[in-house]
This record gives structure tokens, C-alpha cells and sequence, in this order.
């Protein structure tokens, strides 16, 4: 705005002495007018040359007037030539021609040269674009100057990052960036939080792993040295069976860390599934398990459902949702699998009339390694962090809910049907 303001008062300065200049070539050429059409016929028959003495020097004030028939006419002129404006060619120079016919018969000739008129069209139009000329290198500077200030706390911000270290990442300052850079320091100190927040669980996995790990492995080792000690194969056989059960126990807590951190990288290859398929094959994988307890593990469909989603990863959800229930519920009892639909959404429940979760936990079960205290069985607090995590990938939710009739619990998994 302010090259702009400077090239326009410099435009009409130089307009401005331009047209000064012009009045006072037009005050010169009145007066030469005035003489008489004999001065002004001498003074165009001179092409220009000045009639009254040098008072007319300027080549733009070359306006000639003559009066027919008083004057003489010169041998370009066409005698019947309409009024109007015209441009001819006299030979040695080109002219524009006004022609005006009085109601009195005279006919007013005006003629100017067209070199003249040219000059004052081209010095004009200079005139306008020489200040526009002069101020690029200028606007040229200015823009640089400019750009590099305001975007200079964006090289600032760049060095601060490359020195953040990688395990403990800041937010970016943004007092002082531009306020069109702002939204992107803003989505950069998000992305920031966000992986923070990434490493933080990957940190927190990592120990609670690490702790989970170290006491079946130091249960083994101890159970290695008292199978080492064994004084008789009777005493072999009988410290072998809990080493056994240890080493099945770590083999599956290890399986569980695995299947966690691949559900947190990440699931692919998504289909459209048919849910009842899906749950009556694992509901016929787990009725060994319902046998031995003489549990009744059914299926209740109430609708179709059809979903797109992993199918690694929706039948991970089921099958610990299931190993829970089955785990929890006592000899007797019913674990039920209901499908159901609600508002477009397919709904899917496994119900069970096991002890159940206190409400105040209902929440804190989903966490990675938690465990209600004093609860019964063998376990590594997994599987529904497994369960959630799947959940989540997948665009669902997964939550608990107490039973309407009777003890036991609800688990309950809700994601859009597909189309």
C-alpha cells in the first residue's frame, strides 16, 4: 500500500506538469491564433515553423485553423470532404482533420500532425509508467525484507524442534509466529501431544510387560532349581507338572503382549462380515472349554448383522469377550450371545450370570494389566485392553453393562452396519 501510494503520488505530479505544459503550449497557440488566418496559414504552409516570433517552439502546439473559402485551401484537402474527424496523408506527414460546416457556409477546418499527437500520448503514458518502473527494485526489497521478518520466527521455531529430544517433545511457541502460520503451529503441537501421549502408553506397556513378566519368569526359575534338586523320578514328575503350567502361563501372557501391540499398530484389510458366521464358529471353538464347566453357550439372533471391519480383529474382540465370560462364570451356569440391531447400528452383547463387575470398575478393567482385586482364576488383565484397543481401531465401542435379571454381566460391542 505504501509503494503504491508513493507511485501514485508520483503519477500525478508528473501528470500534473504535464498538463501545465500543455495549457501553456495551448496559451502560445491561442495567441498565435489570434494573429490572423494569414499568420496561421504561413505557420502550417512552414510545417510548424514558428510564425509570431519563437513564442511557439513546442512541436505539440502545431494546431492549424483555416476558414474556407476566406483562407486558402490547401491541395490535401478534398473540397468535398463530409465533417467529421478524418486522418490523412499529406505525403510527407500524416495529419487528423476536423471538419465543422457553419449554417453561414464557411467551412472551419482544424488539422494537428499526428506526430504531435503521438508524442504527447507516448510522453503521457511514460510519464505514468516511469514511476511504477522506479519502485520495482524497491517493492522488490520490501516484499524480500518483509518476508524474511515475519517468517523469521518460523526458522526459530524449526531450530527448536530439530533440538527437542525425541523422548520428550514441548509445544511450539506460538506468541510470536504470523497469525496465518498459527493453525499449523497449532496442528503441529497436537500432533505433538499426541505422540507424547503414544509414547507415554508405549513407556507404560513396556514396564507393566516387563513387571508382568518378571514373576512367572522367576516362578519358572525357581520351579528349574527344584526340578534340578529332584532326588528321585517320582519327585521329577511331580515339580515338572507346575513348571509346565508356569510356562503355559508365560507362553500366553507373551501371546497376549504380541496380539496387544499388533492391535495398536494397526489393522488392515477390512471385508464386509456376516456376524452370526463369525460368532456361531467361535461359539463351536469354545464348547469344549463350556463343556468341562457345563456352561450353556448359546446364540440368540435377533437380526442380521453384516459389518465392515478387520475380521482378525472383530473376531479378537469376541474371543476375549468369550474367555472372560466362560473364565467367570461358575459350573452351571449360561453364557448367551445375543445380535441385535439398534438405530442402523449393529449391536452385539455376550451376557453372562458370573459374579460380575462392581460399577466403579466397570472402567478401570479396560486398562492394560488391571485386575479387580480378589479376583478368582488365572490371568494377565489383558483381554479386554485387547478387546478396547481392537474396538477403537475398528471405529466401535465396547463397554459394560450390569444385567437386568439376576447377577452377571453384559459386555457389549456397537459399530455401524455396513452398507
Amino acid at each position: 500500500m505504501l509503494a503504491g501510494l508513493v507511485a501514485a503520488v508520483a503519477s500525478f505530479g508528473l501528470a500534473y506538469s504535464e498538463a501545465k505544459e500543455l495549457q501553456d503550449d495551448m496559451l502560445r497557440q491561442i495567441a498565435a491564433l489570434s494573429a490572423g488566418s494569414t499568420a496561421i496559414s504561413s505557420s502550417f504552409s512552414k510545417q510548424g515553423q514558428d510564425s509570431t516570433d519563437g513564442a511557439i517552439s513546442d512541436p505539440e502546439s502545431r494546431v492549424t485553423i483555416i476558414h474556407l473559402p476566406k483562407d486558402i485551401r490547401p491541395n490535401w484537402l478534398n473540397s468535398n470532404m463530409p465533417p467529421g474527424l478524418h486522418t490523412l496523408d499529406t505525403g510527407s506527414e500524416r495529419l487528423r482533420v476536423f471538419v465543422r460546416d457553419d449554417q453561414s457556409g464557411t467551412r472551419t477546418v482544424v488539422f494537428q500532425p499526428t506526430d504531435a499527437r503521438d508524442e504527447i500520448a507516448i510522453n503521457s503514458a511514460l510519464h505514468t509508467l516511469i514511476p511504477l518502473l522506479l519502485l520495482l527494485p524497491v517493492l522488490a526489497w520490501l516484499i524480500m525484507r518483509i518476508v524474511r521478518n515475519e517468517l523469521a520466527p518460523i526458522t526459530l521455531l524449526s531450530k527448536s524442534l530439530d533440538e527437542q529430544s525425541a523422548d520428550r517433545l514441548h509445544p511450539l511457541p506460538d506468541d510470536e509466529v504470523p497469525q496465518e502460520i498459527a493453525p499449523f503451529i497449532h496442528a503441529i503441537n497436537r500432533l505433538l501431544q499426541r505422540i507424547n501421549h503414544l509414547m507415554a502408553q508405549q513407556r507404560r506397556f513396556i514396564a507393566d510387560a516387563a513387571h508382568e513378566l518378571r514373576s512367572p519368569l522367576t516362578a519358572l526359575s525357581l520351579q528349574a532349581q527344584n526340578l534340578r534338586q529332584a532326588d528321585s523320578l517320582q519327585s521329577v514328575q511331580e515339580r515338572i507338572i507346575p513348571l509346565q503350567a508356569g510356562i503355559e502361563r508365560t507362553r500366553q501372557l507373551t501371546e497376549q503382549l504380541l496380539t496387544l501391540a499388533r492391535t495398536q499398530a494397526g489393522t488392515n484389510g477390512e471385508a464386509v462380515i456376516d456376524v452370526a458366521v463369525m460368532v456361531r464358529e467361535l461359539i463351536a471353538e469354545y464348547l469344549p472349554l463350556s463343556g468341562s464347566k457345563n456352561i450353556d453357550l448359546g446364540l440368540e439372533e435377533i437380526a442380521q448383522l453384516s459389518v465392515r471391519a478387520s475380521p482378525d480383529a472383530l473376531r479378537l474382540i469376541f474371543k476375549n469377550a468369550l474367555e472372560n465370560a466362560l473364565k467367570y462364570t461358575p459350573e452351571g451356569g449360561e453364557v448367551t450371545v445375543h445380535l441385535l440391531s439398534d438405530n442402523g447400528a449393529a449391536v452385539i452383547e455376550v451376557i453372562d450370570n458370573g459374579p460380575g463387575v462392581p460399577a466403579l470398575e466397570r472402567e478401570r478393567v479396560f486398562d492394560a494389566f488391571y485386575r479387580i482385586p480378589g479376583a478368582v482364576g488365572q490371568g494377565s488383565g489383558l483381554g479386554l485392553a485387547i478387546a478396547r484397543e481392537a474396538a477403537i481401531r475398528l471405529g466401535g465401542v465396547v463397554s459394560l453393562h450390569e444385567r437386568q435379571e439376576g447377577s452377571g454381566m453384559i459386555f457389549r460391542y456397537r459399530q455401524g452396519r455396513a452398507r
